[in-house]
């Protein structure tokens, strides 16, 4: 086993800026959050599992998603979490912020996103929460600005 003294420490910065292609079905889905304020999940036609975020192929069986959108949400209750205490350059919030596993009602999947509002020594597993959207909304993510209890 190497030594602490046998390691060689460069100290910097790594930028690695990049585009990401959302396609049609990635597309769909910003789009609604912008335009509708409403969260779309794909529904499997054989097993009826709930996908959010959408994705347009199962990953297990490679079934087409595409033909069958549903609505869910607003609403979902916190499947994990991790509060957030540190500053780091690429964190989206002034800290500190949650950063929960959210499985919105009528979804068999999780979406990953803020929780803010409330002390946060209060967010537990199971937890109700409700999506607020962002006042200028752009065809992202952040079109969610974050989750609030419920």
């Amino acid at each position: 086993m190497a030594a602490e003294s046998d390691a060689f420490v460069v100290e910097g910065t790594f930028a690695l800026p990049y585009n990401y292609f959302a396609g049609r079905v990635g597309s769909t889905w910003l789009v609604a959050l912008r335009d509708e304020q409403k969260i779309y999940g794909v529904r499997h036609p054989q097993t009826g599992k709930v996908f959010v975020p959408p994705r347009q192929v199962d990953e297990k069986d490679f079934t087409d998603l595409t033909g069958d959108w549903v609505e869910v949400g607003p609403e979902g209750r916190v499947t994990g979490f991790t509060v957030i205490r540190y500053r780091e350059p690429y964190q989206p919030l002034p800290v500190p912020f949650g950063l929960a596993l959210i499985q919105l009602d009528g979804a068999d999947t999780s979406i990953v996103h803020v929780v803010r509002g409330e002390d946060l020594g209060q967010l537990s597993v199971g937890r109700r929460v409700r999506a607020v959207f962002a006042r200028e909304r752009k065809a992202t993510i952040l079109d969610i600005a974050h989750f609030a209890p419920v």
